[in-house]
């Protein structure tokens, strides 16, 4: 595909207006399904939480939980894309599709009154199912709710854009360790530190992949007035930053397993820190060289979804302290 003649800067990987002709196929596409990948993990997470805690789990509402933390994601990065729109546009360095948004705007795909009506839509739609599964798990999912949607809306969203202020990380952060909780609480039907023992790892993980995808994107964001934390730091300081995130991480789990928060299986989680630490190496070497980031970029996605799924497997299948 050759890029639009109304949209220049479109790259060879990115979207046009022939290319997702059917609505269906763009509406789809324009919540950048492949990255809803963390989310799926940090259910699994959640409900592997609380069925090593000696919890049945239900399938009904285990299904409804994935599906409406899914949607939850997709309506957080459609939104992110309608008020990162000026941002986006200014994104010269972007290593499409990792990082400078979805590109439907700036390519024309879809405007952005129709990406903003996509995004809340699809934010308004998991409520009815949320008060279902409150109704199903009991009122405290309410609030595990609300701050997820409080989250998804503030991360992007003025007056708050807290993603502008250099607070996104800690945004990561809480809405992925609310996804974990939240689908622990609906098959435990009640509040417990597990799920946050457990999850903060990876949640942390997560973070890691926003705060690396802020390096290809600094020029642009800094252009738009989106202040960063790489834009803050620049990214000769910034760059020491993902280190230190990884080994928080893993230096939580190591300290939950060792105070047997957590089953000693678990520790196996940490053999992603091989892909962290090769990640780090990585942007520590290329930090100012956007085109050279994309191996470490794979890299942090691996890291976080590996280690989720081996923290799934620990939890769900060993007996630990917190459980049976």
């Amino acid at each position: 595909m050759s890029p639009s003649p109304q949209h220049p800067s479109a790259g060879p990987a990115e979207p046009s207006p022939a290319r997702f002709a059917n609505p269906l196929a763009r509406g789809i596409a324009a919540t950048r399904p492949a990255f809803l990948l963390v989310t799926l993990v940090a259910c699994l997470v959640g409900l592997a939480v609380a069925h090593g805690s000696g919890v049945r789990l239900d399938p009904l509402t285990a299904l409804a939980t994935v599906l409406l933390a899914l949607v939850a994601h997709a309506a957080g990065n459609v939104i992110n894309d309608y008020h990162d729109r000026d941002a986006d546009r200014l994104n010269t360095g972007r290593l499409f599709p990792f990082t400078g948004g979805s590109r439907f705007i700036q390519n024309g795909v879809l405007s952005a009154r129709q990406t903003a009506m996509l995004g809340y839509g699809l934010l308004a739609a998991v409520i009815p199912g949320g008060l279902w599964l409150a109704w199903s798990a009991g009122p405290g999912l309410l609030a595990i709710g609300a701050g997820g949607l409080l989250v998804a809306w503030a991360y992007s969203a003025p007056p708050l854009y807290l993603v502008g202020r250099g607070l996104g990380e800690l945004c990561i952060v809480a809405a992925w360790l609310l996804v974990v909780a939240g689908a622990d609480y609906v098959q435990r039907g009640a509040f417990s530190a597990l799920p946050f023992a457990a999850g903060l790892s990876y949640a942390l993980l997560v973070a890691n992949l926003l705060y690396i995808n802020q390096f290809p994107d600094h020029a642009g964001d800094a252009a738009a007035g989106k202040r960063t934390l790489v834009v803050r730091l620049g990214p000769q300081a910034a760059k020491w930053g993902y280190l230190v995130i990884a080994l928080l991480a893993y230096a939580w789990l190591v300290l939950m397993v060792g105070r047997e928060l957590l089953p000693q299986k678990a520790a196996a989680a940490a053999f992603t820190l091989v892909l962290s630490f090769n990640a780090a190496k990585h942007l520590i070497d290329h930090a100012d060289e956007a085109a050279e980031l994309a191996p470490a970029i794979r890299q942090t996605i691996a890291a976080a979804c590996v280690h989720g799924l081996i923290l799934t497997g620990a939890l769900a299948m060993a007996e630990w302290p917190g459980g049976h």
